[in-house]
């Protein structure tokens, strides 16, 4: 990037901080993340910078094979590296349902979930349970998946005394959604749909939901406290970031931007090491430590849009979410 994006912020960091500076001198040791989308772009960044910060990484991937490739580079790089590989299609509700009861049975802690997956301005499709793909795909996947894993994540910062950290990767165009934020009555109107706006629908809800589950778990934590039921010291919390305009294969389904990108990328967007950096941040910096309901960028405080910072908008996106997962006949989420 350009010398312009050196700035740095209150955090010490700029645009142009890599992910592997952001948490330099950090031990992840005794630590177990979840990375969704880790087999390209800046997923893997992410998953090979936390690995080698001694995070126990579980890529959850489309592609198994993919996904193993990925994780034998990073062990060939990192030979000490604690990584392995799951599979998991975010738009498929039965496949996020199965993701995570194999997780949960695994037997493994949960620390970190990295809501990293996604899929940007594409063509009007249906997923398999008829939820159009950039909103079933963005938002539907990772919020049911953060709902079924998150006593996981409550039990293991209970248990390990550690703060757990719930991340969503949204992105700046979640200020250019469609004109009413989310249309709740038009989710699937294919006669409406635009392609950059439904993509900035779903990174909208993003942040919503990491902003509702923040608001959710704040509640919590003071009722228990007024119980006196948290002597085990429960932290979680859960933000979410934009990580800046990167050259990934996100813009496989434009072509004028993809022609862009090839072009002008390397002067004005982020490289991919730089693209993790706000990701690595949030997930295991000290300094994000009892930040909750945050959106960050370039590894700093951001600031969201009006829409984004809804909470009215935030709690009915919540009870949508939940009925659409039960409205498509699946075991119903409470």
């Amino acid at each position: 990037m350009w010398w312009f994006n050196n700035k740095k912020g209150p955090s010490g960091f700029s645009a142009s901080s890599t992910a592997e500076q952001v948490t330099e001198g950090i031990d992840g040791s005794g630590l177990t993340a979840i990375v969704t989308g880790a087999s390209s772009g800046i997923g893997f960044e992410t998953a090979r910078v936390l690995a080698l910060r001694g995070v126990h990484v579980v890529m959850a991937v489309r592609n198994l094979a993919s996904g193993k490739d990925v994780q034998g580079t990073i062990i060939k790089e990192n030979p000490s590296a604690k990584i392995n590989a799951m599979e998991l299609d975010v738009s498929s509700i039965a496949s996020v349902r199965k993701f995570a009861a194999d997780f949960n049975s695994s037997g493994l802690p949960l620390n970190i979930l990295i809501n990293n997956a996604g899929i940007m301005a594409t063509p009007f499709l249906l997923s398999k349970d008829n939820i159009e793909l950039q909103f079933a795909t963005n938002h539907i996947g990772h919020f049911l998946l953060t709902n079924l894993l998150l006593e996981n994540m409550k039990r293991t910062a209970q248990e390990h005394r550690r703060e757990g950290r719930i991340v969503n990767i949204s992105s700046r165009r979640h200020k250019f959604s469609y004109k009413e934020g989310i249309r709740f009555d038009k989710i699937n109107d294919q006669s409406g749909y635009n392609c950059l706006s439904a993509y900035g629908q779903s990174k909208l809800a993003n942040v919503l939901h990491a902003n509702e589950l923040a608001r959710r778990l704040k509640v919590e934590l003071l009722f228990m406290a007024k119980k006196q039921l948290n002597k085990e010291g429960l932290e979680l919390t859960a933000n979410s970031l934009h990580p800046g305009a990167i050259s990934t294969n996100l813009f496989r389904h434009h072509s004028l931007f993809g022609a862009l990108t090839g072009l002008l990328g390397k002067y004005f967007m982020k490289n991919i090491q730089q693209g993790a950096a706000t990701t690595c941040y949030v997930a295991l910096h000290p300094q994000v430590k009892g930040m909750n309901g945050y959106y960050f960028a370039d590894s700093n405080i951001a600031e969201a849009s009006a829409q984004a910072n809804d909470a009215n908008l935030a709690r009915k996106l919540w009870d949508f979410s939940l009925d659409l997962i039960n409205r498509c006949g699946h075991v119903p989420l409470l």
